[in-house]
C-alpha cells in the first residue's frame, strides 16, 4: 500500500496525476465496489455508481484539503454518489427509495453476482427496511467493521447519533429476522 500523503501529492501534481489515480484505483477500487454495493444493492448499477465515484474523485482531487482522511473522503463521494443514484431511480419511477431497495433485494435471487444463502438474503431484505441512515451505520460498522470516528466524518455526523442508529439498527434486523426465521 502506498503512503497516502505521497500518493495525495502525486496525484494533485499534474505530470504524475494520471499514474498516480491508477494506483489509486488498484488501491480502492475493491473496497469501494463493495460499500457501494450495499447501497445499491444492484452489480451493474455498483459498476455505473463506481465508474462516477472515481470520475468525481479524479475531478476533484485537486480540491481535496487532507482534513480527513483520503479513504473517509473517498467512502463520503461513494456514499453521495449512491444516494444520488437511488434518488434519481426513486424519481424516474416515481416512487420512494424504500420500495427501490425492496425491489432489488427481492431480484437478488436471480443476480449471478450475488452468492449468498437463505440467510443472507434474510439479512439483505431486513437492512433494505432500514432508514437510509441506519443502512448506512450499519453496513459501514458491521461489515466494513470502521470505528465510528471514522464514520462520523463520512457521514458528517455526532458519533454519539451514529451509535443509537446502530443500536436502532441491529434490534430492527433482529426482529426482522426472528420473525422470517420462526
Amino acid at each position: 500500500m502506498v503512503d497516502e500523503v505521497t500518493l495525495v501529492e502525486q496525484l494533485q501534481d499534474v505530470q504524475t496525476k494520471e499514474q498516480a489515480f491508477r494506483i489509486l484505483i488498484k488501491e480502492y477500487k475493491e473496497r469501494l465496489y463493495w460499500h457501494i454495493r450495499k447501497i445499491v444493492i444492484s452489480h451493474d448499477d455498483t459498476d455505473d455508481v463506481l465508474q462516477n465515484t472515481f470520475i468525481k474523485i479524479f475531478r476533484g482531487i485537486d480540491n481535496f484539503k487532507q482534513d480527513s482522511k483520503l479513504y473517509s473522503w473517498m467512502y463520503r463521494i461513494a456514499t453521495n454518489e449512491s444516494i444520488t443514484f437511488l434518488n434519481k431511480r426513486a424519481r424516474e419511477r416515481n416512487t420512494d427509495i424504500s420500495e427501490i431497495k425492496q425491489d432489488l433485494v427481492g431480484h437478488l435471487n436471480s443476480d449471478d453476482w450475488f452468492s449468498g444463502n437463505e440467510i443472507q438474503l434474510i439479512l439483505q431484505k431486513a437492512i433494505a427496511t432500514l432508514p437510509e441512515k441506519q443502512q448506512l451505520v450499519f453496513n459501514m460498522k458491521y461489515f466494513d467493521n470502521m470505528k465510528y470516528d471514522e464514520i462520523s466524518k463520512i457521514l458528517e455526523t455526532s458519533v454519539g447519533g451514529l451509535k443509537a442508529s446502530y443500536f436502532h439498527a441491529v434490534k430492527k434486523i433482529e426482529q426482522y429476522i426472528k420473525l422470517y426465521t420462526d
